[in-house]
């Protein structure tokens, strides 16, 4: 059970109707979650018969190794490391692995070093351990075998700031593409020019072991260059790419110094881009992903056909600014609700991805919640229509709620209390909003990342 205050949030229906569709919206998130648990993931794609591990449809010979060194690090990154002792025992030399803040005691491991960071902005922990890992898989031979777990978060959560930046430096520009916009691809194509691990340069500190790169995908169309900032895969972007990215969103004189002037240091060719397809580095190279956003999102699927709800995935590209999506949700069981159309009621729309938020008011932010939010307005009046979004890993935002729940009462609940979606959306503020209401999800970090799932019920 992951979501905690399923009693209050079924309190809060007006109707039997809106209680049964919010109980469902429950299920769907736990379900969607427990399709993403990490431990169940590792023992399902990883098999060790004898002296050979077999990952997927690969096989790798552990007999020839000295050296089985594990690396990595993100949101899933203790339960995944914890999984990994279980399945190799003592065939685990060393390891390190970067997990959130206040998380490294819950999980029981020996020969992985689990090291606390933070997620969203990247600290000297994070960046110690980061520093380690490249020590560690540095000097390896052919036969040496390199396993990378990596999941949502990561780029923060393993950070190694290039030569010349400081992590003053790295934090400040962090924040500014946490406020300006930019879609989780371009916020990584600047990301890997900054670093000294992430856009394959892990994986060239490793050549020529194995490297077996485990993965938790938390990006749009699993993008594997993109996912943690690919530490271990060859980055397709390059320093023109990442300087186009800071002028798209006037970034230009608001980085750091130091950070514009390797950027453009790069362009010049003073400074070697990240390693590209054709490196030999990656020639031992494999990747496999472990848990993704499309089985959350079938998973959600599933709650619905299992109630006899007509069921639609709309997507699992969701993206665009937040509150708009939300709209087009309300938008939907307005549809719905007059012809029938795209599917007859009862109906469960689903939809996975990962939308974004203009931040422009002073709010704490959530896009989920912000979805949600966005939603509010065009439900209104709609009784028979139940909407939920929220992150698989249980924490939207800066905030400590997975996401949120609105329902065609919420509005008129909402004035009773003298509270205003429209004032709450410009400023960014969904999280006091449903607070108020008693309508956020809240589940806790769950220890995965998957991005996100929007679901809408219309009975």
């Amino acid at each position: 059970m992951y979501v905690k205050n399923e009693k209050q949030l079924l309190e809060n229906a007006a109707t039997p109707e809106i209680r049964k569709a919010r109980s469902i919206l429950v299920d769907a998130v736990n379900k969607a979650i427990t399709s993403a648990d990490p431990s169940s993931a590792m023992h399902r794609q990883l098999k060790l018969e004898g002296k050979h591990l077999r990952v997927g449809a690969r096989e790798f010979n552990l007999s020839d190794a000295k050296e089985v060194i594990v690396v990595g690090g993100g949101k899933a990154g203790g339960s995944m490391a914890e999984a990994l002792e279980k399945i190799l025992g003592d065939k685990i030399t060393a390891g390190v692995v970067n997990v959130p803040k206040g998380l490294a005691s819950k999980y029981h491991v020996k020969k992985i070093k689990l090291i606390e960071a933070t997620h969203p902005l990247p600290t000297e922990a994070g960046a110690a351990g980061a520093m380690e890992m490249m020590e560690l898989v540095s000097g390896l031979g052919s036969n040496d075998i390199v396993i990378c777990l990596l999941s949502g978060g990561g780029s923060a959560l393993i950070p190694l700031p290039a030569e010349g930046i400081s992590l003053d430096e790295l934090q400040e520009t962090t924040k500014l593409f946490l406020k300006c916009g930019a879609d989780i691809n371009e916020t990584n194509s600047v990301r890997k020019h900054l670093s000294g691990i992430a856009g394959g340069q892990l994986a060239k500190a490793a050549y020529p072991a194995k490297v077996v790169t485990l993965v938790i995908s938390d990006v749009i169309g699993d993008r594997l260059d993109t996912i943690a900032s690919g530490p271990t895969y060859p980055d397709s972007t390059s320093f023109a790419d990442a300087m186009a990215v800071i002028k798209k969103y006037k970034l230009a004189e608001k980085v750091p110094k130091h950070v514009l002037e390797r950027l453009k240091a790069g362009l010049e060719g003073k400074v070697p881009d990240t390693p590209k397809p054709k490196d030999k580095c990656f020639a031992n190279v494999f990747h496999e992903i472990i848990a993704s956003n499309t089985l959350a999102v079938e998973a959600v699927a599933e709650v619905g056909k299992s109630h006899g709800f007509n069921v639609s995935i709309l997507t699992t590209e969701m993206r665009g600014e937040a509150s708009e999506v939300g709209a087009d949700f309300a938008a939907l069981a307005k549809s719905v609700m007059k012809s029938d159309k795209p599917v007859p009621k009862p109906a469960l729309f689903v939809s996975g991805g990962e939308t974004t938020v203009n931040v422009r008011g002073k709010g704490p932010g959530g896009r989920s919640q912000e979805l949600v939010l966005g939603a509010v307005a065009g439900l209104s009046g709609l009784q028979n229509a139940t909407m939920a979004a929220f992150g698989t890993d249980g924490i939207d935002g800066p905030t400590d709620a997975a996401g949120a729940i609105a329902d065609g009462s919420t509005l008129k609940r909402a004035e009773r209390l003298r509270l205003d979606p429209k004032d709450y959306l410009k400023e960014n503020a969904p999280y006091p909003f449903f607070k108020k209401l008693g309508d956020l999800l809240m589940t806790g970090p769950t220890g995965t990342n998957v991005m996100d799932v929007a679901c809408l019920v219309v009975v």
